[in-house]
This record gives structure tokens, C-alpha cells and sequence, in this order.
């Protein structure tokens, strides 16, 4: 298995894999109601099965190259993760997202791990557009997709239905040229 350092704080970015489930899991019951504010994934782990499951779901992504899912370890153990919800490589297109438990938050971790999947889609993989789809009312997300340097190309109200209330969605991108741009110039 491979790690990506995620700076001089010792945290790491590493696959998760079928065979983490219950690492995975214990993650997600520590952050369950934080993780919840705003993503559904809390709803679709709940126990062992469920946390194998979405996990195996994307090694299957990862085989087809259609997606992708990391994990974030801080201090040894795993407190978050990023992933590529979505990843078409012939349309040059991905969706990125993240998600944290509240222990981790405020430390920069899912703005460094997202760029580092950036970088890699962008430089490896040849993706011309990573999209970030977030609720409005997600605002420590928003500030990620700014840091990012992604641009905000509009809204879609109340596009999603999360937990019985309709949400406005905020779609954010950047292109692989602006993403190389802002790497020179940083």
C-alpha cells in the first residue's frame, strides 16, 4: 500500500480499501452527526455490511477507472476522506468531494488531500475539468472549493432532496489549465 504525505504534520493520504471496513466504519460512528450535517454517507454506512459495501463499490469504480476513494490519516488513525465521485477519463471529467470528523477539522487536511487528487487527475489521468457539487449551506466546504481556486459557475436550487428539505447546490470547477496556472504562479 502506498501513502501521500499530506505535509510536515505526519498526515496522510492513502486508498480505502474493502479490507479498512471496519476502520471505516468506527470513522464514521465518530463523526456520524458532524459527517451528516450536510453528506449522506453517514446514512449509507451504518454497520460492517454497509461499510464493506461502499467500499467495495468503489474498488469496483477504481477497477472500471470511473472513481475513487481515499482516506485521510491524521495522528495514525483514519479521520477523513476525499474521493472522486465520479470520473470519466475519455470526457476528461471528474467530480471530487470530501468529507471529516470533527476531531480533524480546522487543520487544512481535506483542502491538501483534494489538491493532491487534483494533481494527480490533472497530471496522470489527463482530466480537463474537476467539478465539486456542495450544498449552499455547506460553508467550510465552499471555503475549500475557494482555496482550490475553483470557480462557482452557478446554483441549483433545490436540486437535491436531503433528509426530507430540499437543498441548494452549488456547482464549483477548475480546468486543467487554470489548475497548472495557479500551481507556477504559487
Amino acid at each position: 500500500m502506498y501513502a501521500v504525505s499530506l505535509g510536515d504534520d505526519g498526515a496522510e493520504l492513502r486508498p480505502l480499501e474493502p479490507w479498512q471496513a471496519d476502520e471505516f466504519l468506527a470513522h464514521i460512528d465518530r463523526g456520524r452527526d458532524f459527517i451528516g450535517q450536510h453528506v449522506g454517507l453517514p446514512e449509507r454506512v451504518g454497520d460492517l455490511e454497509s461499510s464493506r459495501s461502499h467500499l467495495q463499490a468503489y474498488a469496483d469504480k477504481a477497477a472500471a477507472d470511473k472513481g475513487r476513494i481515499y482516506g485521510i490519516w491524521a495522528d495514525g488513525r483514519l479521520v477523513g476522506g476525499v474521493l472522486f465521485v465520479t470520473m470519466d477519463a475519455e470526457q476528461g471529467t471528474a467530480e471530487a468531494g470530501c468529507w471529516l470528523e470533527p476531531s480533524a477539522a480546522g487543520r487544512g487536511l481535506v483542502t491538501r488531500a483534494v489538491r493532491a487528487i487534483i494533481d494527480w487527475a490533472v497530471e496522470e489521468r489527463g482530466i480537463h475539468r474537476v467539478e465539486w457539487h456542495v450544498s449552499s449551506a455547506n460553508q467550510p466546504s465552499i471555503a475549500v472549493a475557494k482555496r482550490l481556486g475553483m470557480t462557482k459557475e452557478g446554483t441549483l436550487r433545490e436540486s437535491y432532496l436531503y433528509r426530507g428539505e430540499r437543498q441548494n447546490i452549488e456547482v464549483w470547477s477548475v480546468l486543467a489549465p487554470e489548475w497548472r496556472a495557479a500551481k507556477q504562479s504559487s
